[in-house]
C-alpha cells in the first residue's frame, strides 16, 4: 500500500448532519459540521471557509480531495460533487469518491465483523450494504451489495450475528432484531450519521492504494432514481454499477 495524501479535504453531504474535514496523512486535522437549519447549498461553503480559516490552511495547500457519493439526498449529493468539481476544476489533483454507507460502517462502535450501514430510503424501505470489518484492514468489504430494500429483503441476506448503524435502523432495526435474534445489535442514535472525517479515512485509504477518480469523472450514486426519472423511464432504480474509485 502506498501513503496516503499529506492534506486531504472530505466532504459529507448526503445525509442532515453535513460536514467538512482535513486529514493529515489520513489523521483529522479538524472537522467543521454545518448548521442544521439551512440548505446544503447555503451552509457548505461557509463551513468549509471557517473550517480552513480554524486550521490555518488555504485550499492551496489541499493535495486531494474525498466526497460522498451517495446513497442520500438527491440535492445534498449534486451540491457536494459540484463543490469538489469546482474546487478541484483544472488542479490535477484526484478525489476519491466514497460510498456513503461504507463511511456509515466506519462509525461501528459495536464489535462485531459485520456492520449493516442503513439510511432511511422513505417508503418503508432503506438504502442498506453490509460490510466486514476485518482487524486492521483500512477499507471495508461490501458483504450485501448496496441497494434499496425493505426489511424482508434484508432479512433474507444478513448474518445472525451484526451491528446495524445509520438513521435506517429507525425503519426496521426493531423488525430485523426481532426475526434474527438477539446477535443483532442496533448502535444508539446520537451516532447513526457518517461525518466527514469518516469519508475522509476512506478517501485517503482509497488513495494510497492508487483509487480516486478526475473530479470531472465524479458522478452520485443515487441507487433510486427521483420521481421525475420514475416516471419518464418506469424504473425505480438505477442499473448496477462497479463501486470504488476508479485507477
Amino acid at each position: 500500500m502506498g501513503s496516503p495524501p499529506s492534506l486531504l479535504l472530505a466532504f459529507e453531504t448526503a445525509t442532515r448532519a453535513v460536514s467538512v474535514a482535513l486529514l493529515r496523512g489520513g489523521d483529522l486535522v479538524a472537522e467543521e459540521l454545518a448548521p442544521g437549519d439551512r440548505t446544503t447549498a447555503e451552509t457548505l461553503l461557509p463551513a468549509l471557509d471557517a473550517l480552513l480559516a480554524r486550521a490555518g490552511l488555504t485550499l492551496a495547500a489541499v493535495d486531494a480531495f474525498a466526497v460522498s457519493v451517495g446513497p442520500g439526498s438527491f440535492t445534498g449529493l449534486r451540491v457536494g460533487i459540484a463543490t469538489v468539481k469546482g474546487l478541484a476544476f483544472g488542479s490535477g489533483r484526484r478525489v476519491a469518491p466514497v460510498p456513503t454507507l461504507a463511511a456509515l460502517a466506519r462509525t461501528a462502535t459495536e464489535p462485531r465483523d459485520v456492520v449493516v450501514a442503513m439510511l432511511d430510503a422513505r417508503r418503508g424501505e432503506v438504502y442498506a450494504a453490509a460490510y466486514a470489518l476485518a482487524a486492521g484492514a483500512a477499507l471495508p468489504r461490501e458483504i450485501v451489495p448496496a441497494g434499496v430494500y425493505t426489511g424482508e429483503a434484508l432479512a433474507r441476506r444478513l448474518p445472525p450475528d451484526c451491528v446495524l448503524v445509520g438513521d435506517g435502523v429507525g425503519v426496521c432495526g426493531d423488525w430485523l432484531r426481532a426475526r434474527l435474534g438477539e446477535g443483532v445489535a442496533l448502535q444508539p442514535l446520537p451516532e447513526r450519521e457518517p461525518r466527514a472525517r469518516h469519508i475522509g479515512a476512506l478517501g485517503a485509504a482509497m488513495l494510497a492504494v492508487g483509487g480516486g477518480v478526475a473530479a470531472a469523472d465524479l458522478v452520485p450514486r443515487y441507487l433510486r432514481r427521483a420521481e421525475a426519472e420514475v416516471k419518464r423511464t418506469g424504473e425505480r432504480f438505477e442499473s448496477p454499477r462497479p463501486s470504488g474509485g476508479g485507477r
